[in-house]
């Protein structure tokens, strides 16, 4: 099995500043991609930014300049610093994992039980 723990969320102001943490541990031979998601509340879930293994980051527009993603394949955490937050960023933000397993199909998707982020004055 593989787990996923997510930590980082709380409430901030707008402007302010979140660091989210997730790691990976189970029986996963390889990743594929690390990213964050989140899902406001009546909305669909949304990718906010993805890491590959071997290849640089990708991001949602609303993402770029202000958030950034990274990772520390040591421990297997991928992480994300969220700068110069806004009330439109308030949501679920879950860590998702693609990697190689022991199970069949090889490929699985793993998800985070979700943090939550809260931008308010």
């Amino acid at each position: 099995q593989v787990q996923l723990v997510e930590s980082g969320g709380g409430l901030v102001q707008p402007g302010g500043s979140l660091r989210l943490s997730c790691v990976a541990s189970g029986t996963i031979f390889g990743i594929i991609v690390m990213g964050w998601y989140r899902q406001a509340p009546g909305k669909e879930r949304e990718l906010v930014a993805t890491i590959p293994t071997g290849n640089n980051p990708n991001y949602a527009d609303s993402a770029k300049g202000r958030f950034t993603i990274s990772r520390n394949n040591a421990n297997n955490t991928v992480y994300l610093q969220m700068n110069s937050l806004k009330p439109e960023d308030t949501a679920v933000y879950y860590c998702n994992v693609l990697g190689i397993t022991d199970r069949r199909p090889p490929v699985q998707n793993y998800w985070g039980q979700g943090t939550q982020v809260i931008v308010s004055s």
